[in-house]
Order: structure tokens, then sequence, then C-alpha cells
């Protein structure tokens, strides 16, 4: 019998690891240690509830199907890196390198991505894909990554339109004058449903739940994951589906962070970051099916409401908007075109 000693095995054992071996040179092995590791930053958690991570989920089970374990992303939820209007800036600085987020919070750093968040900008979310996947998404894509250092490797679904959640029902335009409605705290929102006669507050989503309770706010805008994850349907019974909003997300990249991946990777990366997207859009269509079909049960009265006269008062704040901010009339005009 052959005397192996400890040393042959050492050996051995280095060999297979440094891919000496015809064999390791072309398999996967145990031993290797990825050629790029990335941290991503999300504020939402790491489960199925979550559009960001159902996202990062699938492009991860992409990058290992394609790279194995050559790229290796880390999902930090829950805002552990910090909060968004933080991270954004992180991102554009290379001290996070991917960020996973609605679109709004990059209009802190560049003003022409809050187009997206005009009032009845978009149709629908099939509408938003065909815009951001050709020309308007071309033109943002370009923006972002000049003024905000960024790479745009897709542009997602939130789980449904926004529409209104209300204490007392709104079944038309008019029931919506002097109401006081939660918006998220950036200007589009807040010009929006001054527009369609509301009367904005805005406010940190964690204070939502106690200001409808203490009459702060009489309602809120918000897609129905989101009401029906925060339990928002306790206090506010009733739902308008105004959708006024199809807010897209986007997973975005820092520019240097996306140059340490070898040349020879790269069209895997965007690859699988594209049929993430793919993915995520048709699960979040879905997603918002079933929330709706889970708030009804726990009691929401869900009423249909005549667009057109929020449609109409709201029209007058896109060249408002596209004065102020010329490079952002040509997305307008792509995502017209799209229709």
């Amino acid at each position: 019998m052959t005397n192996i000693t400890r040393r042959t095995v050492s050996k051995t054992v280095v060999a297979a690891c440094l891919g000496i071996s015809a064999l390791f040179m072309t398999a996967p092995s145990a031993c290797a240690a990825p050629v790029v590791k990335l941290r991503l930053a999300s504020s939402l958690p790491a489960d199925e509830n979550s559009s960001f991570f159902i996202w990062y989920q699938k492009f991860q089970e992409n990058l290992k199907e394609s790279l194995q374990d050559k790229i290796e992303i880390t999902y930090f939820g829950n805002s552990m890196l910090g909060k968004e209007s933080d991270i954004v800036q992180q991102v554009r600085l290379g001290a996070v390198d991917l960020m996973i987020s609605g679109t709004s919070i990059w209009a802190t750093l560049v003003p022409e991505a809050g187009v997206l968040d005009l009032g009845y900008l978009f149709e629908s979310y099939d509408h938003v894909g065909r815009a951001l996947d050709g020309k308007a998404g071309e033109v943002l894509t370009s923006i972002l990554q000049k003024k905000a250092n960024i790479k745009a490797l897709g542009y997602g679904y939130s789980f449904g339109a926004r529409n209104v959640y209300t204490k007392k029902e709104v079944k038309s335009a008019a029931d919506l004058q002097g109401v006081k409605i939660r918006v998220l705290p950036t200007q589009n929102f807040i010009n929006t449903f001054k527009a369609m006669g509301a009367a904005p507050v805005p406010m940190a989503f964690g204070e939502v739940y106690s200001g409808l309770q203490m009459g702060v706010i009489d309602g809120l805008e918000q897609d129905a994951a989101n009401v029906l994850d925060a339990k928002f349907y306790e206090v506010a019974k009733y739902c308008a589906l105004t959708q006024h909003v199809f807010a897209p997300l986007l997973l975005a990249m820092n520019n240097a962070a996306f140059e340490k991946i070898p040349n020879e990777y790269k069209a895997a990366f965007l690859k699988a970051a594209a049929d993430a997207t793919a993915f995520e859009r048709k699960r979040a269509l879905d997603a918002e099916a079933k929330a709706f079909g889970e708030l009804k049960k726990r009691g929401l009265t869900v009423n249909v409401v005549d667009r057109e006269p929020f449609r109409a008062a709201t029209k007058p704040l896109w060249a408002t908007f596209t004065k102020q901010l010329p490079d952002s009339q040509s997305i307008v005009d792509a995502v017209t075109a799209a229709r």
C-alpha cells in the first residue's frame, strides 16, 4: 500500500485550490473565492413580501447559474446600512455598491428622475415597462449615469399602482376635496394631490398608522401590498382606485463598482439583472391582485372612481416640471409615445 504522508495530502489540497490541474481549471471548485464581492442596500426586509428582495433573490440565483460563485452580492435589508436618503449618496460615492429602491428617492440627487412621479404619466405597469425598456429608459439611464455616477441595471415594478385609502368613503373626485392625505415627502406628490383637490400631508411612513388613529391625517396613498403589510386597512377601511402613480423600482449600481467586474463576466452580469427584472415584474403584478383579494377579505371596501377629473387636473403639472427641468421633456415625450 502506498504510504500517504500529511505533507503529500497538504500539497494535493493546495494544488486543487490553486487550479493546477486541468480538471480544476475548468470546473467550479469549493475552494474558489469570489472574484468580486458587492454590498447591496435595501430599506425592505429579506422576505417574499418585499419586491426588492424578490428582485435580489432572482438576480443572485441567475448569477450563480451563469458565473457560479465568481460574484457575491450580500443583501443588507431593513435599512441596515442607513436611510435611503443617505444611501443614495453612498452609492454615488461608491461607499455602497448597489441599491434597490423606488426611483423617487433618486430625485433628491437627480431632479429629472422625479418625472416618473408625475400624476397620470403612466396608464399601467405594462406602459411603464414599454417606456423604460425603450427611449424613456435610455434617456433617464444616461442622466443618472452622468449626474449620480450610477449604472441603472433595471427598472422593476412596485407591488401595484398607488391608490387612495381613507377613513371615509371616496366615490368621486368631489369626495376627495380637502381630505388630508399622507403623501411621500417629495414635491411632485405634494403638487399632484393639491391638484387633485386633497390636502397633502408629507409624513414618514412609520408615523402613518398613528396619524390615522389620531386624526392627523384622513387617509394615505399607497400600493395594496404595503397597506396589507402595515395593516393600514384596520383604520382606513376604504380604497378609491385613483391609480395616480405607477412608481417604478430601480436597481442602481455605482459605476466604479461595475468596473470591478472583469470584462469577461460583465455580459452575464447584465443579463442576470435583466432576467431578474422580468421575473420581478411578473411577481409584482401577481402580488397586487393577491393583496387586494386579502384586503377585501379583511373588510376593505374598494371603489372604482372616474379618473378623468384627476387626470385633467394634474396634466398642467407636466409642463411646469419640464419647464424647470428641460432634459426631462424627452422622457415625457418618450413615455407618451409608448402608450
